[in-house]
C-alpha cells in the first residue's frame, strides 16, 4: 500500500506563461535597440513570479501526503500508523464533502502559528499537521484522531481518496491494537 498525492502545477504553469508573454509582449516593440532596458524589465517581473511560485513550493513543502504501510508522511512530519485511530478517519469519511466557500471559511480560521495567541491549542482546535502556519486558501482538509485523543488537520487535495487510502492502512490487522 503505498499513497501519494501529487501537487498540481497550474498555479506555476498560469505564472511562468504570464511571465513568458509578459516579457515577449516588452520584446516586441524595444528589441534590439532596447535590450539593456528589456533585460532590466524582465529582472525587474522576475521578483513577482518567484514571489508567485513560491506558494506551490511551500505546499509542497508544508502539505505533500505520503502513506506507506508503516508511515503517514505530512510535510516535515512522520506519524506512525499504529498512533492513528481508525475509528476517526472512517468518521471522516463518513462527513459531508464541503463545499468552496466552507473550505475558503476553514482555510482563514486553520492557524497554527508558533505564537502565543495563535496556537491551535490555545482556541481548542485540532493541531495543523506539516509544519506550515496555517491552512492554504480554499484547500481542502480533514481531521483525525490519534489513540492518545489528539485531534489533527491535515491539509489534503484530495479528501476520500487520502481517506480511502488512510483507512485501508489503518484498518490493516498489523495495525490493530
Amino acid at each position: 500500500m503505498h499513497y501519494v498525492e501529487k501537487p498540481t502545477k497550474t498555479w506555476s504553469v498560469i505564472c511562468i506563461a504570464v511571465y513568458l508573454v509578459g516579457i515577449a509582449y516588452m520584446g516586441v516593440g524595444t528589441l534590439p535597440k532596447d535590450l539593456g532596458i528589456w533585460l532590466g524589465m524582465c529582472a525587474l517581473f522576475l521578483l513577482p513570479l518567484l514571489i508567485c511560485l513560491l506558494v506551490p513550493l511551500s505546499k509542497w513543502i508544508y502539505h505533500r501526503i505520503e502513506l506507506d504501510a508503516q508511515t503517514l508522511r505530512v510535510g516535515r512530519e512522520r506519524i506512525p500508523l499504529v498512533v492513528i485511530d481508525p475509528r476517526s478517519v472512517q468518521a471522516a469519511a463518513g462527513e459531508a464533502l464541503p463545499g468552496a466557500a466552507q473550505r475558503y471559511a476553514t482555510s482563514l480560521n486553520t492557524v497554527d502559528a508558533p505564537l502565543p495567541g495563535f496556537r491551535a491549542a490555545d482556541h481548542g482546535n485540532p493541531r495543523l499537521v506539516g509544519g506550515a502556519w496555517g491552512l492554504p486558501m480554499g484547500m481542502d482538509s480533514v481531521v483525525i484522531g490519534t489513540r492518545q485523543g489528539e485531534r489533527l488537520t491535515i491539509a489534503t487535495r484530495d479528501r476520500a481518496a487520502f481517506l480511502a487510502a488512510l483507512f485501508h492502512a489503518t484498518a490493516a490487522p498489523h495495525h490493530q491494537l
